[in-house]
């Protein structure tokens, strides 16, 4: 991710990318409990929610021309920007249809158009880094696997570090934080 100076360790950055449609849904209310109780000692955090920062649906450009992509502005820039400063991504995005929230779905597909731009260095900088997942869902665990997935053949193919996924059970708002097995998984997740 970005460079650290030689000899001294930088603070881990972690970005919390919340993806719910729902302001202080259950997945964020587990995250922010696992940050809470969990965080390297020193770690800095940010959260930015996705539904704040819309994006435009993506357009493959790779065979249009020179195949590059234009500089990113407005919220893709912000989202560029702090991805590029995190050295940890923690995809707060609870479980709808199987999957991913449409807004985390939008930003990883900005990825394609990030890693095709001058001079940004995607994958480059994101490697080495750590991709997290924290989900909330409403049934079984079993049925986040095309979430969790989705998340670790990222971190894979980006040449990141697979931190895991936090799951908790809960539908109605903080109901979360009642799942006993979640909040203990909640206070040593991001632990090293």
């Amino acid at each position: 991710m970005a460079d650290q100076p030689s000899g001294a360790e930088a603070p881990r950055r972690f970005l919390f990318l919340d993806a719910s449609a729902r302001a202080d849904g259950n997945s964020a209310r587990l995250a922010r409990l696992a940050a809470g109780s969990s965080l390297p000692a020193g770690a800095e955090q940010r959260w930015l929610r996705l539904d704040e920062h819309p994006l435009p649906p993506f357009r493959d450009l790779r065979h249009t021309g020179d195949g590059s992509y234009p500089e990113p502005a407005g919220h893709e820039r912000t989202l560029l920007d702090a991805t590029l400063a995190a050295t940890d991504l923690v995809f707060v995005a609870p479980l709808y249809w199987y999957s991913l929230p449409t807004s985390a779905k939008l930003y990883l597909d900005q990825w394609s158009a990030w890693m095709r731009v001058p001079g940004v260095n995607l994958k480059a900088r994101l490697g080495g880094g750590t991709l997290w997942g924290v989900t909330a869902l409403a049934t079984e665990d079993d049925k986040a696997e095309p979430l969790i997935g989705t998340l670790r053949l990222t971190a894979g193919y980006m040449g990141m570090r697979w931190g895991g996924v936090l799951l908790g059970n809960g539908s109605r708002p903080g109901e979360v934080l009642d799942d006993e097995r979640a909040v203990i998984a909640a206070k040593s997740f991001f632990a090293d």
